[in-house]
Parts: C-alpha cells; sequence; structure tokens
C-alpha cells in the first residue's frame, strides 16, 4: 500500500478504536437502569477504560519506537474488536463488561499514541507530500470521528433498535474487522529493533512543555466530559424516556463540533507564540460557564449549547496541542511524548467523578463556577508563556 491510501488505512483504524472507545458512553443509562446495573457498578466501568488507557499510552510510544509503529497498531486494532465482542455479553454480568472496558482502553491508547505518529510520519515524504502539520490534523479528526459515530451509532440503536445489549457492538466488530484487513498492508516507518527507544524525559521536561501543553491537556477530555457526562445528569428530570437519546445526541454534538473546528487550529498555530492553544483556553471557561447557567436553569436547551461550546474548545486544543509537540519533538521521541500527552488529557476524564463526590457537599452550579476559575488562571498561564521557550525552527535546504 502506497501514497494516501497507507494514511488513510491507519486512519481507518483509529476511526474504528475511537468507535469503540466511545459506543459505552451514551450506553450508561441503558446499564444503570434497563440492565438494572447499581450506579457503583456503572462508574466502575468507566474506571475500567482509564486503567486500561493510561498506562498503555504511558507503554506503547517506547514499545513502537522499539518494535516499529505496525504491530502496536495492528495489536491495538485487534484490541478494540475483542472489547466489543467482550461488552457484546454484557447480559451474562459485568466480568465481560469489566473486562471489555479495560481492553477497550489499551486500544483506544494504541490509537492515540502509536496511530497519530503512524499517520503523521505516513503524510510525509516518502509516503506522502501532504502540507505541513496534516498528520497531526488527520489523526486528531478521525480519531474524533470515530469517538462521535460509535456514540451516535450505538445511542440510536440501543434506544431504537433490536438487541440494545448486542447490536451496537456487532456494528462495531464488522467495522474494524475491515479495518484490521486494511491496516495489516500499510508499510512501517520505523523498523523494529533498529533503535533502542528514546527517552522522552527531554521533552517533558521543557519550560514549553510544561507552561503552555500541561496546564491545556487535561480540559482536552475534562471539556467533553462535562459537556455528555455531567449535563445530561443534571437536567435528566425534563427528558422523560427520552434520557438516553438526549445523552447520545449531546456526546455527538460535542465531538462534531470538536471534528469541524480542527482545521481552524491550523489556521490559528503559528511558531511564533501559542495561539492556537491560547484561543481554545478562551473557548473553554466560556463553554464551562454557559454549564453552569444551564445547570441552574435546568435546561436542555442550555446544556446543548454548552455541548457545542465545549466541543469547540476541545477540538483546538487536541490538534494546537499535537502541533506544539510536533515542534518540540525529534522523530523518535514523537510516539512516546504523543503517550504522554495523551495521558494528561485523559485525566480530564475523571472530572465528572470527582465532581459527583463533591457534589454531596457543594451544588453542580458552585462546582463548575469553580472550574470556570480554574480554567481560566490555566489560560492566563498559558497566555504569560505563549512566546518564551520557542523551539528552534528547522534549518532550511540547500
Amino acid at each position: 500500500m502506497r501514497g494516501s491510501r497507507a494514511w488513510a488505512a491507519v486512519a481507518a483504524a483509529m476511526f474504528c478504536c475511537g468507535w469503540g472507545g466511545n459506543q459505552f458512553t451514551p450506553l450508561l443509562i441503558m446499564y444503570r437502569d434497563a440492565a438494572g446495573y447499581s450506579v457503583l457498578t456503572v462508574d466502575a466501568f468507566l474506571g475500567a477504560y482509564v486503567v486500561g488507557l493510561v498506562p498503555t499510552l504511558l507503554l506503547a510510544g517506547r514499545a513502537a519506537a522499539r518494535w516499529g509503529r505496525r504491530p502496536l497498531m495492528r495489536a491495538g486494532t485487534s484490541a478494540s474488536l475483542v472489547a466489543s465482542l467482550l461488552l457484546a455479553l454484557g447480559e451474562l454480568g459485568p466480568v465481560p463488561v469489566f473486562a471489555g472496558r479495560l481492553v477497550t482502553g489499551a486500544a483506544v491508547a494504541a490509537a492515540m499514541a502509536v496511530g497519530s505518529t503512524w499517520v503523521k510520519e505516513l503524510s510525509e515524504p516518502p509516503f506522502d507530500d501532504a502540507a505541513p502539520g496534516a498528520g497531526a490534523r488527520r489523526a486528531a479528526l478521525w480519531l474524533t470521528l470515530g469517538f462521535g459515530f460509535g456514540a451516535g451509532v450505538a445511542g440510536v440503536l440501543a434506544q431504537w433498535g433490536p438487541w440494545p445489549m448486542v447490536a451496537p457492538y456487532a456494528v462495531h466488530v464488522a467495522l474494524t474487522a475491515a479495518a484490521l484487513v486494511a491496516v495489516w498492508r500499510v508499510p512501517e516507518t520505523v523498523p523494529g529493533g533498529t533503535q533502542p527507544p528514546v527517552p522522552v524525559t527531554g521533552v517533558v521536561r521543557n519550560p514549553r512543555f510544561l507552561r503552555v501543553v500541561v496546564p491545556m491537556a487535561p480540559w482536552i477530555f475534562g471539556s467533553a466530559g462535562v459537556a455528555y457526562a455531567i449535563m445530561p445528569q443534571l437536567v435528566g428530570d425534563r427528558l422523560g424516556s427520552w434520557g438516553l437519546a438526549y445523552s447520545t445526541l449531546l456526546t455527538v454534538a460535542t465531538l462534531l463540533t470538536g471534528a469541524l473546528v480542527q482545521p481552524v487550529a491550523k489556521l490559528l498555530d503559528r511558531r511564533t507564540d501559542a495561539r492556537a492553544v491560547v484561543v481554545s483556553m478562551i473557548v473553554m471557561p466560556a463553554g464551562l460557564a454557559l454549564s453552569v447557567v444551564a445547570a441552574v436553569q435546568r435546561s436542555p436547551w442550555l446544556a446543548l449549547g454548552a455541548a457545542v461550546v465545549l466541543g469547540g474548545a476541545y477540538g483546538i486544543a487536541v490538534v494546537a496541542g499535537l502541533l506544539e509537540l510536533q515542534r518540540l519533538s525529534g522523530p523518535k521521541e514523537l510516539a512516546g511524548v504523543t503517550g504522554v500527552y495523551y495521558a494528561l488529557a485523559y485525566i480530564g476524564f475523571l472530572l465528572p467523578t470527582v465532581l459527583a463526590l463533591a457534589a454531596h457537599l457543594v451544588g453542580y452550579p458552585w462546582l463548575l463556577g469553580a472550574l470556570v476559575v480554574i480554567c481560566a488562571a490555566g489560560t492566563v498561564t498559558i497566555a504569560t508563556s505563549s512566546r518564551t521557550h520557542l523551539p528552534a525552527a528547522p534549518a532550511r535546504m540547500g
């Protein structure tokens, strides 16, 4: 497989891994209400995903540098397929669901850390002659589309289709099997065993990484978590039997907006400052402030508006961060640094759980208001460091 087809095959595998990662999100209401699992058990299902994801993110980059991109991405895509087979057995008890969510996390981690890097490398000569930065945009876009389509299709099938605890996963298995065949033929960009893994310590200690990337990264999935995990709960009493459909709508709206605005990140990005990151972090507290109003009014329409704004912030942030990493990292460091970046981003995925625990003491409007203040403080930190510790421009040829 050569040319543009090579990166497209890897992007398809990333799409399927993202689909598998988020197809479970709108089904939480089904597992809690229809399947009879307790709130604690459903929260534990979410936790199993993070347990599988974060360690794999931190290890996958080094493993890809040691053994190559292709075997790691093949394994991740295969794991995504196996995870859906396990989840389809959810009516038999919680054990298959726990196992499926754990394996799902590992699959998404492979797509993020290894797939993103592989798409970037396959978007450059001699494989492709795409414009600079195209690899980051392609990887982020197809992963985000996978997150969105997975949630949308699963939610629709669970709300209106037959076999709601099986049909969503069957669709994913069929798609992933096709993607697995395609990715099997993609050329390797870093032959395994040719170089030892390169430590990423220098990049993660870089002041620009610490002052620009780190304050932004947790808000990537933190914003998404507020949009489609917290807001449906706050307006649930206004939805009647449409709770699952509305949860699906918020998830899709957040991620579809995130996908549509990603080209904006490239337009905003420049080497002389962190403008794209700063813009994402200006939009972020605006979306959180709208979520405060939605929580006070208990308005499904305002919650939907907040989801769209937060989705826009998410979409710009995820691409802006990847572009910063590509400037800070060498080719051999990129996969490992990308894993660290997404691990930091997934810290934000724990935000709904933290807020749920704190809600016993303080109401959600106050908690969301506190997030506005914290996010705004992070925006100031990033803005004041925007022009400092810039990476050197690449040397010109000739």
